[in-house]
């Protein structure tokens, strides 16, 4: 049995069926396909078609730590309106997936001058360009593709949400929720993205995801993931905002990658220099002996192993197959001010470090989209990751616990899970169990006594050193 329902539009000349309907609902369903069914504070849009495009605030996880900075930039994401002859929109022209990259065009040469600005500037590729403000805001969608890597738009959103929930030193980019008019999203952004990298040969697979994006916006039941890429009324394709922000490491945490993708290069991510600290049975002082002898300022690997017990943990409970190759870091002056630590990113020329500031890297995690769905492998999870971690902040361990404690009992962070992000029941159930599994690990090596909880960042900053704590391993 098929039910169609036929909804008429017209844009330009062209026409076309939307198909909705009972059918359609019972596939996302048995898929275990994500939805549009985000919750959170709505600003909305309206394009030259008259449909209601939507930017959706997702409410905020309980217990989450957000900055100012984070609920600004929420804010500003949502105040982008791709109508305004000052907004820009270029398709990506590099890497492997199709995204959508945003301008200003505010004070600059072209502004105004909207229609110009994409028919001569984006062609070129460019991400920061001098023609606009600033570097772009990007618009990630779904695109699961043959021949085209994998993308699943709402893990941004978990990554971002969760980040805040463990108080992560891990910089994680602010992410909202997207709504854009699909004919308008084929028309100036997927039909230039086809014809412009089919120029290049070394955009490939950037070309193939373009192809397949730009085929199942003019038919939408030809993509198997639909309710993952359009709207319920198959009007609309959906994503998030965010923006990237950072340089790509190198083999010091990035890994020699040489096993080749896959599981081989997650071992090969586990023999870097700060992730041979963090397995070292050895007292913290004593564990990153080697890795400064290389030539690592201590205070660095401290930092690195904070850093790499999050993003360890996160990958974990959201099943991310595509990590290694795909860290990023941000310079910081840390100082001590008044007994505690302070910091400023190195290129913010408003402030000046002082005297005895010390140069570090912070590590940004942007590149989080392959994650959440079921078919997705778990590198973290497959080759034992959280199993073999032997020191961690006891803030984060608690947290962890309490989270597994809470998705048991179905309480107010389930709900948050649940109700959130427009997972499906499938979606939901995978990032739950991974919660509990993991929690269960780390409560295990704590029982076991393996693990040290003596990670503390700001304080070996201020002093050199950490105490190592006694933590309860059951939640508190």
């Amino acid at each position: 049995m098929k039910l169609e329902f036929t909804n008429t539009r017209h844009v330009g000349s062209s026409k076309r069926s939307v198909w909705i309907g009972g059918l359609l609902m019972l596939g996302m369903a048995n898929l275990g396909l994500a939805s549009d069914a985000v919750q959170g504070e709505v600003k909305s849009f309206k394009s030259p078609n008259g449909l209601e495009e939507r930017c959706v605030i997702l409410n905020h996880i309980p217990g989450g730590v957000y900055s100012d900075e984070d609920k600004a930039t929420e804010s500003r994401y949502c105040q982008i309106d791709i109508y305004d002859a000052d907004t820009a929109m270029c398709p990506k022209l590099r890497s492997t997936s199709p995204a959508t990259f945003i301008y200003d065009l505010k004070h600059g040469p072209l502004a105004g001058k909207q229609a110009e600005f994409e028919q001569t500037v984006c062609p070129r590729g460019e991400v920061v360009v001098k023609e606009a403000k600033d570097a772009p805001t990007d618009f990630k969608v779904t695109m699961n593709a043959n021949n085209a890597s994998a993308t699943f738009a709402p893990a941004s959103l978990l990554y971002y949400h969760f980040a805040r929930y463990f108080d992560a030193y891990t910089h994680v980019p602010v992410s909202v929720f997207r709504t854009i008019d699909r004919d308008i999203h084929e028309q100036r952004i997927s039909a230039r993205g086809l014809a412009w990298s089919a120029k290049n040969p070394a955009l490939k697979m950037n070309n193939a995801a373009w192809l397949e994006l730009a085929k199942v916006e003019k038919n939408p039941k030809a993509y198997a993931e639909l309710s993952e890429l359009f709207t319920s009324d198959m009007q609309q394709v959906f994503g998030i905002l965010m923006r990237i922000e950072g340089k790509r490491y190198g083999e010091e945490i990035n890994g020699t990658r040489k096993s080749g993708w896959g599981k081989g290069q997650n071992f090969d991510f586990q023999q870097t220099p700060a992730f041979t600290a963090l397995r070292s049975e050895k007292p913290l002082a004593k564990a990153i002996e080697p890795v400064v002898a290389k030539g690592h300022a201590a205070g660095q690997v401290v930092l690195w192993m904070q850093e790499l017990t999050e993003i360890t943990l996160l990958d974990y409970i959201f099943s991310q197959q595509d990590r290694v190759g795909n860290i990023d870091y941000v310079e910081y002056w840390y100082s001590k001010q008044n007994g505690e630590i302070s910091h400023i990113k190195a290129m913010d020329r408003q402030h000046q470090p002082t005297v005895d500031a010390i140069l570090l890297k912070r590590t940004f995690l942007n590149d989080n989209d392959a994650g959440g769905k079921k078919k997705y492998s778990n590198f973290s999870k497959i080759t034992g990751m959280l199993e073999a971690t032997r020191h961690y902040n006891g803030k984060t361990y608690q947290r962890l616990q309490q989270l597994a404690k809470d998705v048991g009992q179905k309480g107010p962070l389930y709900v948050y899970l649940q109700t959130s992000f427009g997972l499906s029941d499938v979606q939901l159930q995978l990032a739950t169990a991974n919660i509990q599994q993991a929690a269960a690990i780390l409560f295990n090596s704590c029982q076991a006594k393996k693990l040290r909880f003596d990670l503390d960042p700001d304080a070996f900053l201020l002093d050199g050193k950490t105490t190592e704590q006694t933590v309860a391993c059951e939640a508190t």
